[in-house]
């Protein structure tokens, strides 16, 4: 007879919710309380990437705070068993990803093993399990961050992964927590299709899944869900955007490098209609990315369709949830430093797609969406998976 667990994913990169501390994070701990609370799982999976934002040496204090709130919150009072792997250990320029990983276990939910990758077998899990430093010699965990020679001609940064096992109720399932590498430049963006940026994620997602699945250890079904930093096909985009305007590259007053694209209406007073620098891509009529869900854009999205033979994702029915103002009064509005992009996503390998149950009620039994649409969750809105994973009653 099938059995199934309610499962919650939830990915978010956090990395705004340091660098503005407030007003910001109670709002965002209000809309995971809110989430949890409507769909009521006996399993939930955080996955957070940029953990302690960009100026983490100093604001490391105030993101174990944050985690901190969510232990001890009410709304978690009714998960006993936890599982916290949080990679803060910044001083090891070599291994820091900033990455963590938090599991919660409902006290109704019996049944639950996680690996230990020392002694390649599966443990009960019981009480709370805490690794908040640099995660080396945690067996229960694998965390790596790319190589260095990797991409030569690329700053270096802490980009990387980090996976547990479970198995929950006789199913076992990978859970791996993912940040890929972003646009550092938008016009570098603009120059080919796909762009240099597309491809280096390309190549370290292939990594991630090469990893995950050689022979080391039991291939399982896996779920990847982080921050996959995927982007709109630039190029392409830009140039379906501005077929009826005038397009003027202006380029620096030394050398040949481009320092600007300016597309101006070719009527309307020459009004700008997209002005793009290296990190500024405004556009005028922005809610083309917000009506209907940005869905007229999807098929500039395009970096996934290169892992069809091993992904699946369920259908994206909500805006692209990068880059969000940070301004506490503009929830719904994108900054104009980059084009909104689906950034943040939950993929998973074939196998396990077939263990998300489709329910009788068509798609109420699964949930692919974003939190906190109406409330300012720093630049990042994150980006949930609720469903029903089958699992062997016993």
């Amino acid at each position: 007879m099938d059995a199934f667990t309610d499962v919650l994913l939830v990915t978010a990169n956090v990395g705004s919710l340091f660098d503005n501390v407030g007003e910001i994070q109670n709002e965002w701990l209000q809309e995971l309380y809110k989430t949890i609370h409507s769909h009521n799982p006996k399993f939930i999976a955080l996955h957070f990437q940029e953990v302690g934002g960009k100026d983490y040496m100093a604001n490391m204090g105030h993101a174990e705070n944050f985690f901190r709130n969510i232990e001890s919150s009410e709304e978690m009072k009714d998960f006993d068993r936890v599982c916290i792997y949080v990679d803060n250990q910044f001083q090891a320029e070599d291994s820091f990803t900033a990455l963590g990983s938090f599991y919660f276990i409902h006290k109704t939910l019996k049944n639950i093993y996680q690996y230990d990758f020392n002694v390649k077998d599966f443990k009960a899990v019981s009480g709370q399990n805490k690794h908040v430093g640099s995660l080396d010699g945690v067996t229960t965990v694998e965390k790596e961050k790319f190589p260095k020679n990797f991409w030569p001609d690329f700053k270096w940064s802490r980009k990387g992964f980090m996976r547990t096992r479970w198995i929950i109720h006789n199913q076992g399932l990978d859970l791996v927590n993912v940040h890929l590498f972003h646009d550092a430049s938008n016009l570098i963006a603009c120059n080919s299709s796909p762009s240099i940026y597309s491809a280096n994620r390309k190549n370290a997602l292939r990594y991630v899944i090469n990893r995950i699945s050689d022979s080391r250890y039991t291939p399982l079904p896996y779920i990847l869900f982080g921050d996959f930093n995927f982007r709109l096909d630039t190029l392409s985009l830009v140039q379906h955007l501005s077929t009826a305007a005038d397009v003027q590259t202006v380029k620096k007053q030394c050398g040949n490098e481009v320092e600007k694209i300016i597309c101006e209406e070719k009527d309307n007073d020459h009004q700008v209609l997209l002005h793009i620098e290296e990190k500024l891509f405004a556009y005028l009529h922005q809610t083309v990315f917000r009506e209907d869900n940005g869905r007229a854009l999807l098929k500039y999205d395009k970096e996934v369709t290169a892992f069809q033979d091993v992904i699946k994702e369920e259908d994206i029915k909500f805006p692209p949830s990068y880059p969000y103002s940070e301004e506490y009064t503009k929830p719904t509005q994108y900054m104009n430093t980059r084009c909104p992009a689906w950034c943040d996503r939950v993929l998973m390998s074939h196998n396990a797609q077939e263990l998300i149950h489709k329910g009788d009620d068509g798609e109420k039994s699964i949930v692919y969406n974003t939190m906190g649409p109406n409330v300012c969750m720093g630049d990042h809105k994150p980006v949930f998976l609720f469903f029903l994973l089958k699992t062997n009653g016993h």
